[in-house]
C-alpha cells in the first residue's frame, strides 16, 4: 500500500478510504481510525465515507481482510512455491521477511496490538497463525520430515519471526542477509547450496560483500 493520499485519480474511491485507514491504523493504532479524521486527511467531506462502506465496522473489516489476504496469504503462497530443496523452500518463505509487498511487518505489528484491544480479533489473529504454521509444517512434511519434527520446525521458524515484529527489532539488511544461510541451516537442519543462496540475494538486489 503505496499510494500517495494525494492521488486525485483514486481520492474518493473505497480504496482511497481503505488506504487513508491503514496509515492511520500503522501510525496511531485503530483508536484514530475514525471516519471523520479520515475525511480531513482526504480532504472529503465525512458523507462520501458512507458511499463506500455502511459504517466504521465495515471500514475495519475490510482492514482484517487486507492483513489476512497480504501476510497470511503469502506466507501460505511461499511455503507452497516450488523449490529444489528443503532449504530453498525455506529461502522461499524468507522472501516474506525481506519484501514488503509479500509481508507487511509494520501492518503485522498494528493488527497485533490492535487484538489486545479485541477478544474477536485476537481470534482472527490466533485463526492466521494456525494457518500459517500448518502452511510450514506441510512444507516440512513435503520433504520428508516426520510430522512432530515437522511442528516443531514450524513454530520455530515462525514464532521467532513473530519474535521480531513483536519486538520491532531492526537489523541492518547487511547484517540479516550474512545471517540468513545460518537461520536456514538451524531450521531446516540443511546447508544451503551457494546456487540457491545466490538466486535468493539476487532476487532481493543483495550482493554479498
Amino acid at each position: 500500500m503505496d499510494q500517495s493520499l494525494n492521488d486525485t485519480g483514486w481520492r474518493g474511491s473505497q480504496e482511497g478510504w481503505l488506504e487513508a485507514a491503514y496509515h492511520s491504523l500503522l501510525d496511531s493504532g485503530v483508536d484514530s481510525v475514525k471516519i471523520l479524521p479520515l475525511a480531513k486527511k482526504l480532504n472529503l467531506s465525512r458523507t462520501s465515507f458512507y458511499w463506500f462502506f455502511k459504517d466504521r465496522e465495515e471500514l475495519l473489516s475490510a482492514l482484517v481482510a487486507l492483513w489476512r489476504d497480504k501476510n497470511t496469504g503469502n506466507i501460505v503462497k511461499r511455503s507452497e512455491a516450488y523449490a529444489e530443496s528443503l532449504a530453498e523452500a525455506m529461502l522461499n518463505v524468507f522472501d516474506c521477511w525481506l519484501d514488503n509487498d509479500l509481508f507487511d511487518a509494520k501492518f503485522e505489528f498494528a493488527v497485533r496490538s490492535w487484538a489486545l484491544q479485541s477478544d474477536e480479533l485476537l481470534a482472527e489473529v490466533q485463526q492466521a497463525d494456525q494457518i500459517r504454521l500448518e502452511a510450514l509444517k506441510r512444507m516440512f512434511m513435503r520433504f520428508g520430515l516426520p510430522e512432530t519434527t515437522s511442528d516443531v520446525r514450524a513454530r520455530t521458524t515462525y514464532l521467532v519471526q513473530i519474535g521480531y515484529i513483536s519486538m520491532q527489532s531492526r537489523e541492518d539488511i547487511a547484517v540479516r542477509m550474512k545471517r540468513i544461510p545460518e537461520y536456514i541451516a538451524i531450521y531446516t537442519g540443511e546447508v544451503p547450496q551457494q546456487r540457491e543462496l545466490d538466486r535468493f540475494f539476487s532476487r532481493h538486489g543483495h550482493r554479498p560483500g
